[in-house]
């Protein structure tokens, strides 16, 4: 197919063989063509790859336990005219973003949830953003 044959150096001096039509090529896709079925257009340890190991194994990749914002300061009251601190918990399309990509507890989220949604009663926030 599309390896190399032992004793043979390429002629062009780059390190794998271009794919042309000689002996050497064969009439189905080689390891590397990225024509195959499941290739998806995308190099095996690309940004898109998995982490090797079964579930449950650690990849390269590990992920600090977050922790509450508000229980580290000691703040027990959220304060609605705070909006600067409010921003931070609403995505940009006016959504409240959930407490697993925040890290706030539980206690400190529905406190959030409510401070949030009296600064957009009193237009402080938007609901929605405009489009």
């Amino acid at each position: 197919m599309s390896e190399e044959t032992p004793g043979r150096v390429p002629e062009t001096g780059a390190a794998a063989p271009q794919a042309t039509s000689g002996p050497d090529s064969g009439p189905g896709p080689g390891p590397g063509s990225g024509s195959g079925p499941r290739s998806g257009g995308r190099p095996a340890g690309g940004p898109g790859a998995r982490p090797s190991g079964g579930p449950g194994a650690r990849g390269k990749f590990f992920r600090r336990k977050k922790v509450c914002k508000f229980c580290t300061e000691k703040i027990d009251a959220i304060p609605y005219r705070d909006v600067r601190l409010l921003q931070g918990f609403v995505a940009e399309r006016g959504k409240i973003v959930p407490r697993r990509l925040t890290g706030v507890c539980t206690t400190h989220q529905r406190r959030l949830t409510r401070a949030i949604k009296q600064a957009r009663n009193i237009a402080l926030l938007p609901f929605a953003t405009r489009h």
